[in-house]
């Protein structure tokens, strides 16, 4: 049975290749990648596949009864190419598709992201074939990605208010994906993936400050003058407004998520807090 990953050489791609080659044999695995020199460490087979020419998605395809298709990135777009894809792998005999899509897409007030999920799973539920949809919440390494720089700059920014983020490490939903791709009984189901312990921005800042021994408080802002400070920081205007309106849909509660579906198909307590900001602060 080969087991074919999308969008594998990204940061959730890497690890779920390494994850699941301690499941399967490496032979089993395909990575579908544009340039599939950039996937020659992953030690599995790769093949050129490009969303946007879906003659190479149906040859790269071949022989593939599973695919864990990675939600692109390219917002606005992926709609497009995720449908390109589900169509290939109908006609490859593909026999079920597993996609990463957003948590909550369906009442998500995050609607510059959920949108393009909507309406694959919607393609999903189309295609007549399988399918399992994997909500992944926010990666906890979005937001402690920003802990050096708040020790840089003596505060921790953002436009969140109280709203508490479910989020997880990025390996815990590497290790769900894996987990649903090697067991039974997941064909049909949606589930909610989050963190166990949710946080608010203030708990985040007081979690660095705790690290570091400084004094690192959370400044709240509104969504305008956040994205005006991330434009400061070097992010393109269009980057900085998408950035900041995931914090006011944190505001919202579309980030929380107290289901623990996630820690009970991995088998144990998703990371803690804790431990991402403490890697996030390695030198």
């Amino acid at each position: 049975m080969k087991i074919a990953i999308t969008g594998a050489t990204g940061q959730l791609g890497r690890l779920v290749v390494n994850k699941l080659k301690s499941k399967v044999p490496a032979d089993q695995i395909v990575v579908l990648v544009r340039t599939p020199a950039k996937a020659a460490d992953l030690g599995v087979t790769a093949r050129e596949a490009d969303y946007t020419q879906p003659d190479t998605l149906e040859r790269a395809l071949s022989g593939v009864e599973t695919l864990l298709l990675i939600s692109s990135n390219e917002v606005g777009q992926r709609a497009e190419q995720h449908r390109n894809v589900i169509e290939a792998a109908k006609k490859a005999g593909v026999r079920w598709i597993v996609y990463t899509s957003m948590i909550h897409a369906d009442t998500s007030a995050i609607k510059m992201l959920s949108g393009d999920h909507l309406d694959t799973e919607a393609d999903l539920k189309a295609s007549g074939l399988p399918y399992t949809i994997l909500r992944n919440g926010w990666y906890t390494e979005n937001y402690t990605a920003s802990a050096p720089g708040a020790v840089a700059g003596g505060a921790l920014l953002g436009c969140a208010g109280g709203g508490k983020i479910s989020s997880a490490a990025r390996a815990d939903y590497a290790e769900a994906a894996v987990a649903v791709l090697t067991s039974e009984g997941h064909k049909g189901k949606t589930y909610e993936l989050a963190g166990d312990n949710a946080y608010t921005l203030s708990d985040l800042a007081a979690e660095i400050s705790r690290q570091t021994g400084k004094a690192i408080p959370y400044k709240d802002l509104s969504e305008a003058e956040y994205a005006a400070a991330l434009a400061g920081f070097g992010f393109p205007a269009p980057v900085a407004q998408l950035y900041a309106s995931f914090d006011t849909g944190a505001a919202l509660g579309s980030l929380f998520e107290d289901g623990h579906q996630l820690s009970r198909l991995i088998g144990h307590p998703t990371t803690p807090l804790a431990t991402s900001v403490a890697d996030a602060l390695k030198p």
